[in-house]
């Protein structure tokens, strides 16, 4: 299985905030931004506001699964970061996948799929 790469560092979420294309919904907002190699990396927000520890990881283990899923038709390339709204602590996993894809499209990362 593909190692998921992910954005750790506090300048890296900074850049993709202001010099990235951002997308929201009402459960998450997607920012994306071409970060120059082959490989996308994705980073995770949830704030301390949606709730406590248990519930926070909820949310991010649900939205790591969802780009894991769907990462083979984003394009590559891209950092991608995924803020957690505080509707998402009561959203269930179909309607965060449809927020996710959804931001994806209107940012146009979603690859086509023709060959």
């Amino acid at each position: 299985m593909e190692r998921l790469e992910t954005l750790k560092k506090n300048y890296e979420f900074r850049r993709l905030y202001s010099r990235g294309k951002s997308a929201a919904a009402p459960v998450l907002v997607v920012y994306c931004r071409q970060n120059g190699t082959d490989r996308g990396r994705v980073g995770f927000t949830v704030s301390n506001k949606i709730g406590n520890a248990v519930v926070r990881n909820g949310i991010r283990r649900r939205l790591r699964e969802i780009y894991r899923l769907n990462s083979p038709s984003l394009q590559n390339g891209m950092d991608i970061v995924v803020v957690a709204r505080s509707r998402a602590a009561q959203a269930d996993y179909s309607a965060l996948e449809s927020a996710f894809m959804h931001c994806c499209g209107r940012l146009g990362i979603v690859r086509s799929e023709k060959k």
